[in-house]
This record gives C-alpha cells, sequence and structure tokens, in this order.
C-alpha cells in the first residue's frame, strides 16, 4: 500500500504502479501476488484506487479529482438513500471526520443548533439505531455508531 486514508468508517488504500516494476519485469508469480493482495485488502474492507506512475506524473490533477471523487462517496450525498434528514446527515458526517464518540455540546457548537434541537436529533438517530449512547443513561454525554450504519454509510 503506498498511501491510506483513514477514518473510523473509511478505508481507502492509494496504490501508485510503475510500468516496469509492476508489470512490464514481473513474473508470473509475481503478478498472481499483486491481485492477491488487492483482493485481501477488499476483503478486509479497503476501497482500493489504484494509479500508474504516469498518471500522476502527467495528470495529478485528475488523480486528485479522483481521489476527490471516492472521499467523496463516503462524506457526501452517500447518506441520502437513508432516509434521513439533513440534520441527522450532518451529524452522521461530524462523526465520521472526528472519528471518536461525540458529544452533544460539539454537534450544538458544529451545527449552530439549540440543546433542545441537537437533543432531539440524537435521540432519534438513536431511534433509527445509527447511534448508540456511550456514556450516562439519564443525561447522554456521548454518541457512538450504532449497528445500522452501514460501512460505507448508504
Amino acid at each position: 500500500m503506498d498511501f491510506a486514508y483513514i477514518r473510523p468508517t473509511i478505508r481507502i488504500c492509494l496504490e501508485v504502479d510503475g510500468y516496469g516494476p509492476h508489470l512490464k519485469n514481473i513474473s508470473r508469480w509475481q503478478f498472481s501476488d499483486n491481485l492477491e493482495r488487492q483482493n485481501q485488502l477488499v476483503i478486509d474492507g479497503w476501497t482500493v484506487v489504484r494509479f500508474s506512475y504516469d498518471q500522476v506524473k502527467d495528470k495529478p490533477r485528475r488523480c486528485q479529482q479522483i481521489v476527490q471523487q471516492v472521499i467523496g462517496q463516503w462524506l457526501g450525498d452517500e447518506l441520502d438513500q437513508t432516509s434521513l434528514s439533513i440534520v441527522e446527515k450532518e451529524v452522521l458526517r461530524l462523526a465520521i471526520r472526528k472519528g471518536e464518540d461525540l458529544s452533544p455540546k460539539e454537534v450544538e457548537k458544529y451545527l449552530k443548533l439549540s440543546d433542545k434541537t441537537v437533543k432531539k436529533v440524537l435521540t432519534q438517530l438513536v431511534v433509527k439505531k445509527m447511534l448508540i449512547p456511550t456514556s450516562g443513561i439519564k443525561m447522554i454525554r456521548s454518541y457512538r455508531f450504532g449497528d445500522h450504519v452501514k460501512y460505507p454509510i448508504k
């Protein structure tokens, strides 16, 4: 793996392969090994994005766009399929970017919402099993992803 982009629900592997060492000058065994390695990454939940060395050298902006598109699938409009409100989607996106338990105060500050509105949204996400309370019983102080959050979120 040449580069990795890792967040709690996101694992993107970026590979840059030169023509000579990765294709022209390899044996059948090395070719099979490369395919097996990529398959194992996919099985382990990685999204694998491959570029040739020539693409990176000659068309770097195009490579950037592809990486942005891949990351955008995880943090962008993919949440639209889950029938969540816009605010609920933004709370989940915040949780993805943060990468750890999320507090109501953080949501209030980030989305500039009242504590009452945030409590309502977080409760709705708990009911939908998208979030699970992680501290507190009556007064919940933090949340984590629930079992109904798909990896990637779709």
